[in-house]
């Protein structure tokens, strides 16, 4: 069962902060399984919850996000592979989900295709930033879930975005990733984006009980305090299940504790960002 419940929260933060329009979030991390296609569909649908009008931009080949809103993708006509590689707009390809002020630009397979097309594309590192100019006052925030990969679709990604967010596991294979990481959107910044930042680090999957998840989040306390995001996402069950039924958590079950934590997580971005 989902609910529209966003006049309950009646745009509270935008009367809390002076906001600004058109912020574009880029969820990022080369490690597959770190909760970070989930971490985009709930944080974009809590956004919208909480009064926000959010784009979600499909960029994994494997379409979890698009699946993750309900969307069929054997049923798309048109893609981020459209806007990508043809003279397509954001108006063309994007589809507005049945959740509160939440839109999507889907994906399918053939995305992967586009990984060749902007290699032989000048200037094609700027795709994404080019198409989403003329859209940017539609949105408060554009939310980007990027491959699993630092490839040219990463790159177009970060190119376009103000900030990446870091979802990760408290894992030391996690911590040697995040170097990488780090250097990445430290040459991108250097070379075609000097406003891009780290928004934020977003732990997911953490266990409380574990010693190792402790020791690892004190290490990125050391190193990363002030990129930490002060809420960290359990192991959910509802959370884990919401994706079998098209659902972002909180139109699941918006009493759990994994609706509860990433709305929680939503209004932190709203105040950093």
């Amino acid at each position: 069962m989902w609910y529209n419940n966003s006049k309950h929260y009646s745009y509270t933060l935008h009367q809390e902060r002076n906001y600004i329009m058109g912020k574009i979030i880029a969820f990022a991390n080369q490690k597959g399984g770190v909760g970070k296609t989930t971490s985009a569909v709930n944080i974009a649908a809590s956004l919208g919850v909480l009064g926000y009008k959010v784009l979600m931009i499909d960029l994994d080949p494997q379409g979890n996000a698009t699946s993750g809103v309900g969307i069929i993708k054997k049923s798309l006509k048109t893609t981020a592979f459209d806007l990508l590689t043809t003279d397509a707009t954001v108006q063309d390809v994007m589809i507005k989900t049945r959740f509160d002020n939440l839109s999507i630009i889907p994906t399918n397979t053939t995305l992967a295709r586009a990984e060749y097309e902007l290699a032989d594309v000048e200037n094609g590192e700027f795709v994404i930033k080019n198409k989403l100019a003329p859209v940017l006052d539609g949105f408060d925030y554009i939310i980007i879930d990027c491959p699993p990969s630092l490839s040219m679709l990463t790159v177009n990604a970060m190119v376009a975005s103000d900030g990446v967010i870091i979802p990760m596991q408290c894992e030391f294979y996690s911590l040697e990733g995040m170097s990488q990481l780090m250097f990445t959107i430290s040459r991108i910044k250097s070379h075609y984006n000097k406003e891009l930042n780290v928004t934020g680090i977003l732990i997911t999957m953490y266990n409380n009980r574990l010693i190792l998840s402790a020791q690892v989040l004190n290490e990125l306390r050391k190193h990363y305090a002030d990129k930490l995001f002060e809420t960290t996402v359990s192991r959910n069950v509802k959370l884990s299940e919401s994706p079998s039924f098209g659902l972002p958590v909180y139109y699941h079950e918006k009493r759990s504790k994994g609706a509860v934590e990433y709305l929680n997580i939503a209004k932190e971005l709203a105040e950093r960002i």
